[in-house]
């Protein structure tokens, strides 16, 4: 579900406009595999991935969760509502919230969309920053794209279960 991933993805940062902290992505700062360079023309690839980079190429946010930044777009199961947060203002605090029930996105009336978070190894602060934590689009759930994946997840008490 998209809360979740965006509460893990925090790491437990409360307020923070990035899952490393408040520092800016640079040349110099490299926290995420995101775009180096004049966007779309020349990627510099200072980090050393033109695509997408190895897991835990990065450190790990503070839930010890690595790579939820850059690399790839992530899947979520919820359908995408461009207006979902707007559509909350005002509603008060909601506990685990669920997504709708059905996609809309007024600029792709005909294309059901599921949500994705987290940017790619695309995203740049010239074109696109949304490899912030509160980033989020729909994307259609038959795309063919290079920049998007998914991630695997599981309770710990379901994996100990199951281990054994």
């Amino acid at each position: 579900m998209e809360a979740e991933w965006e509460f893990a993805a925090r790491g437990g940062l409360i307020g923070k406009p990035y899952v490393w902290g408040d520092e800016r992505p640079s040349d110099t700062a490299l926290h995420a595999n995101i775009w180096q360079g004049e966007f779309p023309y020349k990627n510099t690839a200072l980090d050393g991935y033109v695509r997408t980079a190895p897991v835990k190429s990065y450190k790990p946010n503070g839930y010890g969760l690595y790579d939820m930044a850059g690399n790839a777009w992530e899947w979520c199961s919820d359908w995408y509502d461009r207006d979902l947060y707007r559509k909350r203002v005002g509603k008060g605090l909601i506990v685990n919230p669920t997504g709708p029930e059905q996609s809309s996105d007024a600029s792709r009336p005909f294309t059901p969309q599921r949500s994705q978070r987290g940017g790619s190894f695309l995203c740049n602060d010239g074109y696109c920053s949304r490899y912030r934590p509160s980033a989020r689009h729909g994307c259609s759930p038959d795309t063919g794209m290079s920049h998007v994946g998914f991630r695997c997840v599981t309770t710990k008490e379901l994996w100990e279960q199951r281990s054994k």
